[in-house]
């Protein structure tokens, strides 16, 4: 709340002084647990006049067109003045006091402050009307220079006095003006400078663990979080009894963290091997005359019971077998149109074997891949995870290690989760990977196949996150996966293309915001996303990637630009021409109606249609680029086919020439109807060609 309220503060008055025409320089923000303060630089002592015209509407407009300006402008209609028949208002503002616009200003704010959390309080309290702040309001300070900038809000007077440090200066302190408001704060044990503290603590906190022989464990929240709860921080270490140890470290660090506010401390220098030490670090509000000893006795008994309470979860829970936990999961709904926790186990643990066999995720043991996802949800049921929500899956994972089953079904149950979010570890280990996939899936797969889908910004069932994890694990493990076979998996039904198409399209979107954020332009994903759409509806969203890559990577090139502008050329001169590709005539038989690819089909006929109009002898540059779109052709296919897009695109690459040179020496629009069907029809092979590797009519320039 503190970041949010320096925010508010500096974002309030910047608008309200701009509103008042007041200009001004920087504006340094600070904030305590005991105090909001802001120093705005570069004030004048006064705001000019200002002169200001406003053309309103016509003198023949209706009444309520002449009523809104009015009440915009705030002036009546005999102060406005008529030239030709418009209406003009003329507003003169005189310049006022700055001390006035400030003392307006703050009040305002103070009033109006958006605190996500406030308070009302006193006497005053039983008037809903009353100030509400996110404590109770004790003072203000408001200064212009020297002078007290005076006002009244909520019962509170401005003025020059502030209070010093709750215990070490509780005295009230005089402050001169904002060049002393920093100094004389620190003088009486107040650090106002959040950043200054954080800086402190970070500093402190690692000296404290250094000085007896330990490393740290960085926690740049935790930093902030007790720099948010202290004046003048005073980090101390303490130490545990070393029998807690017995529990996972994790417990431990987010038994200090989450109910104590602690840091912890790793053996040694932290690098080889490190270990949890039996050593916390605290942070103090005050410098104690006994160097912190009480301090630290008195933490260290609270962080105790907090350690005997997880102890007793880890022992408790380790007594009854994942494999009975997971039993419970069938009191747990997961929703409403999906059934129990235990139904999704169900359905997760079926696709997980799946992927295996099926070769999608290689290297696992299927009935190793089976095992650890029916046990992956158990730990959602322990005494530890109800604590502490977060250690969901880590648990689950030490409990399988305790009773003795394999690592790799341990470890998928550790991290069948990840990954959580950017930057999170993406799983390599062939059964994590295959329940963490087949988990994710299962999220996406369920949820639309009732139709609960993301829309706007509300994902409330998390589908993006799924998907994003979904996209991470399958770059990084090569995952290529149909998605209407998959669906067909994951639903039990011989086929369900249509589910498995409408995730695929989610994910398509997902991948898009994934790569334009890598720096892939978003128009080449559209052309390769295109060109799956079109001619490859099995869903393979691995293929869509792999082009767009190649794809950015071949546009970049000379070749690459150049054969773009002249696709752009062909396409125009197609489209002016409202040229269709060759297709067979009534009764006429299809040859090639049994070749799948339908722009292979497209182009076959349509090579077939200029060998049948070639009634004369072509021009040599004519010549040549259907010679280059024979050789082209069948290695660009070929290399779709391998998936070697960047193979396709060299292919692509031998065109550029030749339809560089027949755009230069070939009259394209002949007066001899015979040569212009025929190169037209040579064009629309070219279109179909570059077709066939990506969609280029969607990209930009």
């Amino acid at each position: 709340m503190q970041a949010g309220a320096r925010a508010d503060l500096e974002r309030l008055l910047r608008d309200n002084l701009k509103a008042a025409g007041v200009g001004h320089g920087a504006v340094t923000v600070w904030s305590t647990p005991r105090r909001l303060a802001a120093i705005v630089h570069g004030l004048p002592l006064a705001t000019d006049a200002v002169r200001e015209e406003l053309k309103g509407p016509r003198t023949s407009a209706p009444p309520q067109a002449l009523e809104g300006f009015l009440r915009k402008t705030g002036l009546c209609q005999d102060q406005l003045e008529a030239r030709g028949d418009t209406w003009f208002a003329v507003i003169e503002r005189p310049g006022r006091a700055t001390r006035d616009v400030l003392a307006w200003a703050v009040a305002a704010i103070v009033r109006q402050f958006p605190w996500p959390k406030s308070m009302r309080w006193g006497a005053a309290s039983i008037d809903t009307a009353s100030l509400r702040w996110v404590r109770p309001l004790s003072g203000i300070v408001a200064l212009l220079g020297d002078d007290v900038v005076e006002f009244e809000v909520g019962g509170v007077q401005s003025g020059a006095v502030t209070l010093g440090h709750r215990f070490h200066h509780p005295g009230m302190i005089t402050i001169g003006s904002a060049a002393d408001y920093q100094d004389k704060l620190r003088a009486c044990h107040v650090i106002v400078d959040h950043a200054e503290r954080e800086g402190t603590v970070r500093e402190m906190a690692r000296a404290a663990a250094l000085a007896a022989g330990l490393t740290l464990v960085e926690d740049e929240g935790l930093v902030v979080e007790n720099a948010g709860l202290t004046e003048w921080p005073v980090p101390h270490l303490g130490r545990f009894d070393a029998d807690f140890l017995s529990v996972p470290p994790e417990v431990i660090q987010l038994t200090a963290r989450v109910n104590q506010k602690y840091f912890v401390c790793q053996d040694g220098d932290g690098k080889l091997a490190p270990k949890l030490a039996n050593a916390f670090v605290c942070t103090a509000n005050i410098a104690a005359s006994d160097g912190g000893a009480a301090i630290v006795d008195g933490n260290r008994k609270v962080l105790a019971a907090r350690l005997s309470d997880a102890r007793f979860f880890w022992d408790q829970d380790r007594k009854t077998p994942l494999a009975e936990h997971a039993k419970k999961l069938e009191r747990i709904t997961f929703h409403e149109k999906l059934g129990t926790v235990a139904d999704k186990v169900e359905r997760v643990a079926r696709l997980a074997r799946w992927l295996v066999e099926e070769g999608i995720v290689k290297g696992a043991d299927p009935d190793q891949a089976e095992q650890a996802a029916r046990l992956a949800k158990a730990d959602l049921v322990t005494e530890m995870v109800g604590e502490f929500p977060e250690l969901q899956g880590l648990m689950g994972g030490y409990y399988a290690r305790a009773e003795g089953l394999p690592d790799a079904v341990a470890d998928a149950i550790r991290d069948h989760y990840k990954p959580v979010g950017q930057g999170d570890d993406v799983p390599t280990a062939p059964v994590t990977v295959a329940v963490s996939l087949a988990d994710k899936l299962d999220n996406l797969f369920s949820f639309f196949s009732v139709d609960l889908l993301p829309t706007g910004s509300k994902d409330p069932f998390a589908l993006r996150r799924a998907a994003l994890g979904y996209l991470q694990l399958a770059q990084a493990n090569a995952v290529k996966v149909e998605f209407s076979t998959m669906a067909a998996a994951w639903s039990g039904k011989p086929f369900d293309g249509g589910l498995g198409l409408k995730v695929a399209d989610f994910l398509f979107d997902r991948l898009g915001v994934q790569l334009k954020d890598q720096g892939v332009r978003h128009d080449y994903i559209q052309a390769s996303r295109a060109w799956s759409q079109g001619s490859d509806t099995d869903g393979r969203v691995d293929r869509v990637e792999a082009r767009a890559r190649a794809l950015g990577q071949f546009l970049s090139t000379e070749d690459g630009k150049n054969l773009l502008a002249g696709y752009k050329r062909a396409a125009n001169i197609l489209k002016k021409e409202d040229w269709q590709d060759a297709a067979p005539h009534d009764g006429e038989e299809d040859p090639f109606a049994m070749v799948d690819d339908p722009d292979v089909a497209a182009a076959m006929r349509a090579r077939m249609a200029i060998k049948k109009t070639l009634s004369y002898t072509p021009e040599p540059a004519e010549k040549a680029l259907i010679d280059a779109l024979d050789a082209a052709g069948p290695k660009a296919q070929a290399a779709v086919e391998a998936e070697d897009f960047a193979g396709a695109m060299a292919a692509l690459a031998s065109l550029r020439a030749p339809i560089d040179a027949f755009f230069t020496e070939v009259t394209v629009n002949d007066a001899d109807p015979a040569k212009r069907e025929a190169r037209l029809a040579l064009l629309g092979r070219f279109r179909k060609a570059v077709h066939a590797v990506a969609d280029f009519s969607r990209i930009e320039g």
